[in-house]
């Protein structure tokens, strides 16, 4: 028994020195693109530190158990256990912000439009800060975002050779919904044109002329378009909630392979703890014994 749970714990760890390798590598690779965003360069040091946590828990881990230091396994299994403890915190924490919040379909478009006031309240504070939010609307158009929206909703518009604004904006939400583009969809639908409600006159994907008489309305959104490809609607409140549906997806992406890597570590601690109770039996007995 004492043999089977230190060779399972650092053949558990060997895996654990793999995935850590993998990390810091992509991290690396990351940081030496030549195409690399500001926005990717964000993700660099998040990556690479957790790379470095990782390699740093596999080697503890598997000097701990094949060399049957029970002082470094004691500090292996600590570590251990605060990040289990982080990240189911952070797992509980990721379901509750993104509890709330969903688009609306636009009656006969087919299409998602957002509204803020529907997310979370930290959610909502934290695109309202203007630092914050000027980094993401970099991002966005670092990005490019709505031109490849654009682009994308042209492709399909000529191929279809669809009639009016109206059939072409529905072939557009056919694509999307046959998954082409998914991804910029809730972004598209807020920051890349001016809401439904706003009545403008369509001439292009991420073209839209205000009326002739347009005195502003009750939405602030309306005011704030332009077809500045620069501005478009990167400013309106439609599109933060744009970025936090976004958002929303990807937490609760996250949130469940955490879950599955939680699974994961509570084995690991498990078979840890195991070796650990069984290194210190037999350092409890004289060697001639």
């Amino acid at each position: 028994m004492v043999r089977c749970s230190n060779g399972l714990l650092g053949l558990l760890n060997a895996c654990v020195l793999v995935l850590a390798i993998v990390t810091l590598g992509g991290g690396a690779w990351l940081s030496h693109r030549a195409s690399t965003t500001d926005c990717e360069r964000f993700l660099e040091r998040p990556i690479i530190a957790l790379g470095v946590l990782l390699l740093a828990l596999s080697l503890a881990g598997l000097a701990g158990s094949l060399c049957r230091a029970s002082c470094l396994l004691w500090l292996y299994l600590l570590a251990l256990f605060l990040l289990i403890v982080l990240l189911f915190a952070f797992t509980i924490f990721a379901f509750v912000v993104t509890n709330r919040g969903a688009g609306w379909v636009v009656s006969g478009r087919g299409y998602k439009e957002y509204r803020l006031g529907d997310y979370s309240t930290w959610l909502q504070r934290r695109v309202e800060n203007s630092e914050n939010w000027a980094k993401i609307r970099s991002c966005l158009q670092d990005g490019k975002v709505c031109e490849k929206l654009g682009a994308r909703k042209e492709t399909l518009s000529s191929s279809s050779t669809p009639t009016s604004p109206r059939s072409r904006l529905n072939s557009a939400s056919a694509m999307r919904d046959r998954g082409t583009g998914s991804s910029v969809t809730a972004h598209g639908s807020g920051c890349c044109k001016p809401p439904t409600g706003c009545n403008f006159i369509y001439q292009s994907e991420i073209v839209w002329m205000k009326p002739n008489g347009f005195n502003g309305t009750e939405d602030p959104d309306c005011n704030t378009w332009s077809n500045d490809q620069t501005a478009l609607c990167y400013d309106c409140t439609s599109c933060k909630a744009g970025v936090l549906a976004n958002l929303k997806n990807s937490w609760k992406k996250i949130a469940t392979v955490n879950i599955i890597f939680l699974v994961f570590l509570i084995v690991v601690y498990s078979v840890g703890c195991c070796a650990f109770r069984n290194n210190r039996q037999d350092n409890s007995y004289p060697a001639w014994k």
